[in-house]
């Protein structure tokens, strides 16, 4: 079930509060080879999936900056912000990896409100996103992200 914030004073009234889950996002060997090639980041753990499967995580594992780039699709899957002029991401504050992400594996992002401040021309809006691997307790990815809503 989607969020819908209203505007500036919506996302006041959320503060503190649960924003949702998003739906499974599959993530594929394409992506994770387009992400090397985007990156440069070409290691055989992600790329070279005969290697991998001899490799500690029995095959290829996505980046750890690849799931944190599924960030905005997983977000805008739980949390639709109507009623302002724009959003733009301001950045993260702690991000960690606890898991590896194995290619095929399906993500969803579960999202908790920290706080929303007031800032000049609108409000600065802190999330915590915990990225879920389907039938795994433990998460591959925490994050704070920060994003500016603006009137």
């Amino acid at each position: 079930m989607a969020t819908t914030i209203q505007g500036i004073e919506g996302a006041k009234a959320l503060a503190g509060q649960d924003w949702g889950t998003s739906g499974w996002v599959e993530v594929t060997q394409e992506q994770v080879n387009t992400f090397a090639d985007a990156t440069g980041d070409h290691q055989w753990i992600h790329v070279d999936v005969e290697k991998a499967k001899t490799g500690p995580f029995g095959g290829p594992i996505a980046h750890g900056f690849l799931t944190l780039s599924l960030i905005p699709v997983l977000f805008h899957d739980v949390v639709h912000v109507e009623g302002i002029s724009m959003a733009v991401n301001y950045g993260l504050n702690k991000v960690r990896f606890p898991a590896p992400v194995p290619v095929g594996a399906k993500l969803r992002a579960h999202i908790k409100n920290l706080s929303v401040e007031d800032v000049q021309g609108g409000v600065q809006v802190i999330n915590q996103i915990t990225i879920e691997l389907e039938g795994q307790a433990k998460p591959v990815c925490v994050a704070e992200f920060i994003s500016r809503y603006f009137a």
